[in-house]
Formats: C-alpha cells, sequence, structure tokens
C-alpha cells in the first residue's frame, strides 16, 4: 500500500535528483521486482503472440515514457539526473516524450564538460538494442549540434489508434 499523495514506483527518466549510495540497493530491487511485473503483463496480455514477453503491452502504449524509462534502468543503462538548482549532475540517458504521440525520445546526457556527447553513439546504440529486445522500435538520428539520439515507438502493428 502506498501512503496517501505517493504515486508508487517511478522509474528513472533522467530528470529527477542523484540516487544516494545509500538507495541503490532497495532502488534495484524495486526496479527489478517493476520490470518483472511488466513482462507478467506481457504475457497475459499477449497471450496469443508466440513470444508475449518480445510485444509492448497496451499499458506500455499509453504510458511509452514510463515503459521506455523502465527498460532502460532494468536493463542497468544509468540515467543522468540533475541537482537541487537544475543543472545536470550525472551522465546518462535522458527520456522525454516524442514529437509525435506514442513515440519516446532519448538522449545521453550530462554535465558540461562530462564527454556525453562524445559517449552518446554508443551508448545510445545499446539503449536502441536494450528496447529493440523488448519489441520497440528505436531509431538512431543526428539532431541540432550535431548530437544524436533516439526516436522510440511501438512496433507499426500496435500503435494506439488516436481517442476520438
Amino acid at each position: 500500500m502506498t501512503a496517501a499523495g505517493d504515486t508508487g514506483f517511478e522509474p528513472a527518466t533522467g530528470d529527477g535528483p542523484p540516487l544516494p549510495e545509500s538507495a541503490a540497493a532497495a532502488r534495484s530491487a524495486a526496479v527489478a521486482t517493476a520490470h518483472e511485473g511488466l513482462l507478467q503483463i506481457r504475457r497475459l496480455t499477449n497471450a496469443e503472440h508466440p513470444a508475449p514477453e518480445s510485444v509492448p503491452a497496451a499499458w506500455e502504449l499509453l504510458r511509452p515514457v514510463r515503459a521506455v524509462a523502465l527498460a532502460l534502468e532494468a536493463a542497468g543503462v544509468r540515467p543522468s539526473a540533475v541537482d537541487a538548482s537544475g543543472l545536470r549532475a550525472s551522465t546518462g540517458y535522458l527520456v522525454g516524450a516524442g514529437p509525435a504521440p506514442g513515440t519516446v525520445r532519448v538522449e545521453w546526457a550530462g554535465p558540461a564538460g562530462s564527454g556525453a556527447a562524445r559517449d552518446e553513439e554508443e551508448s545510445l546504440t545499446r539503449c536502441a538494442g536494450v528496447l529493440r529486445g523488448l519489441g520497440w522500435t528505436a531509431l538512431l538520428y543526428r539532431g541540432p549540434r550535431r548530437r544524436r539520439f533516439l526516436e522510440v515507438e511501438p512496433p507499426s502493428g500496435l500503435r494506439r489508434a488516436p481517442v476520438r
């Protein structure tokens, strides 16, 4: 049960505070539990599919930023973080809404001088591999200032119908 006002488990999107070392073990356990729960949802809701865990569930299509962030965190990819003043405090993935409904943008972000730009191609390629292994379509692009990013979406047959 959660306390009043508590929203429960939230995957790290890369815009939160740095995780204290003392909380790392508990966070790792919570991520593993949440990811196993997501895989169970996939097994139950995608039962007609020959490999149900390899296809995003309807729940994920309704919350793609959370689903992508959970997939990356569960795979051991480190999230970025910001300090109390809002400045980037650590290097890692940054997940947010993509340009079209139901899409997600993943960047590799870090503090100024951290080398995040130098590491982004390799790091985002790893992120794309994790997401593709879970049934997402992940395409690597080069954007403004030649910085790379992933655009992530569900496979074409699973895109949500527009709400009317």
